[in-house]
């Protein structure tokens, strides 16, 4: 059943997808229906799960789920997964790519592959204090408190060990 993002309960269990451009307002108006249908008809073992879906900073896919009323199972799980790659398709974009890091940097998304992180740091460009879209955190609660968070108070606080 779909649940609006917003009314989400805090303890709700997410899966954040970056998608490795911003879409466009017209994107995002164009996949809504798309977000609310998946959310709507999410199912695990036949019980419908209490979920949302939306995207945050044009540039993330966010799920969301009530574990409280129903878990997540493997096939649930495969379903979804099978739900992003059918956005990756229609939206022409990549959400399960994982190489590229988030930053914001005045105001604005900013991707940075992986494999530049140590430079970026070392010339500068990313600080201890540069906000980071740790697309790791799991609670719903916390994308209002630690996404974006500073660098250094992510996993990727030992790359600004010394610094």
């Amino acid at each position: 059943m779909f649940v609006p993002f917003d009314q989400l309960p805090a303890h709700a269990r997410i899966w954040i997808y970056q998608a490795n451009r911003p879409l466009t307002s017209e994107e995002l108006a164009a996949v809504a229906p798309a977000l609310m249908q998946f959310a709507e008809e999410w199912t695990s073992h036949g019980r419908s799960l209490a979920a949302s879906a939306a995207f945050l900073h044009h540039q993330f896919l966010v799920i969301g789920l009530d574990e409280a009323v129903a878990d997540a199972s493997g096939c649930s799980i495969d379903a979804s997964v099978r739900f992003v790659r059918a956005l990756e398709q229609a939206l022409n974009v990549t959400l399960l790519e994982k190489s590229q890091l988030a930053f914001l940097v005045d105001g604005k998304v900013q991707l940075l592959d992986r494999r530049q992180l140590k430079a970026a740091v070392a010339e500068g460009r990313l600080r201890p204090e540069t906000p980071y879209f740790d697309n790791t955190v799991v609670q719903h609660q916390q994308l209002g408190a630690e996404w974006p968070a500073p660098a250094a108070s992510t996993w990727l606080a030992r790359y600004f060990a010394g610094v």
